[in-house]
């Protein structure tokens, strides 16, 4: 009975090996060829002379992106405008979560409602009403417009994600704080935020990488290579039915680096926030 009940554990952790490794695989193949075609000549991309591994890598792609085309520029205003929305999300989604969280006061819990609500409208949907108000405040084809806009999202989103972890942070903690001086604001700065210090981590890498990877806003709200970001620039790399797949993939490797390496800096702090309730409604 006892080798039975092995072999068939056994066997379910053998066939969950497997679908991982099978995911792994379904993840990791684009990101190679992503890669791999950025490192090629024109020869090995298109024609007969293709191959899955380049005989003679290149960096020709990478330099013709620098030095040839406006991607500083789209590097510098993505990050311009997800650096901006993440800071300001982050100061309005603490002070807003922390009320919710711990003072009494009329429609508090209407109030929480309504963050889900907000933050559950698709952005297909708001684009609308957001460019014409832009475009009445003057506010279109502008870095601190799209940083405006994608507030809209980013603030519902990550005070419901502090409300639930704010929630769990023992008020003793923050009553001691009172007795010894402390305001509702020092209490929050000095206590609170360093105790949720995994769940802010992780409200900034999601904020961070949203604005960053965020395209309908940036093509909407942007008309020339002043203000667009990475997302819509990418198009210069497209003329007509032609894509010029060798710059495009060095561009997009490029583009995957910032988020990627924010996620390796901050991992342990963004897993332990994952596993401590840090999404936690």
């Amino acid at each position: 009975m006892a080798l039975t009940k092995t072999g068939s554990q056994r066997m379910v952790k053998g066939i969950g090996n497997g679908v991982l490794a099978l995911m792994l695989l379904w993840t990791a193949i684009p990101f190679y060829w992503m890669f791999v075609t950025s490192l090629k000549h024109d020869k090995e991309i298109y024609g007969y002379e293709a191959t899955l591994i380049p005989e003679k890598p290149t960096v020709a792609n990478y330099v013709t992106i620098i030095r040839d085309t406006p991607y500083l520029t789209f590097l510098r205003n993505s990050t311009v405008v997800a650096v901006g929305s993440t800071v300001i999300s982050l100061i309005i989604a603490c002070l807003g979560a922390y009320a919710i969280a711990r003072l009494n006061f009329p429609g508090r819990a209407l109030l929480a409602r309504l963050l889900v609500c907000t933050y559950l409208v698709p952005a297909s949907l708001l684009f609308i009403p957001l460019f014409a108000i832009m475009s009445a405040l003057r506010f279109t084809d502008t870095l601190y417009g799209l940083t405006i806009a994608y507030l809209s999202g980013d603030v519902p989103f990550c005070t419901w994600l502090l409300m639930g972890y704010f929630k769990s942070v023992p008020t003793e903690l923050e009553e001691a704080a009172l007795v010894d001086g402390c305001n509702r604001v020092t209490a929050l700065i000095r206590v609170v935020l360093p105790v949720s210090l995994p769940a802010l981590v992780v409200v900034t890498f999601f904020c961070f990488t949203r604005a960053w990877n965020e395209f309908l806003y940036a093509y909407v709200f942007t008309s020339t290579n002043a203000a667009r970001t990475i997302t819509t620039g990418l198009v210069n790399f497209m003329s007509a039915d032609v894509f010029f797949w060798g710059p495009l993939m060095a561009s997009t490797i490029l583009s995957a680096l910032p988020p990627v390496i924010m996620f390796l800096i901050f991992q342990r702090w963004v897993v332990k926030g994952l596993t401590l309730g840090a999404v936690k409604g």
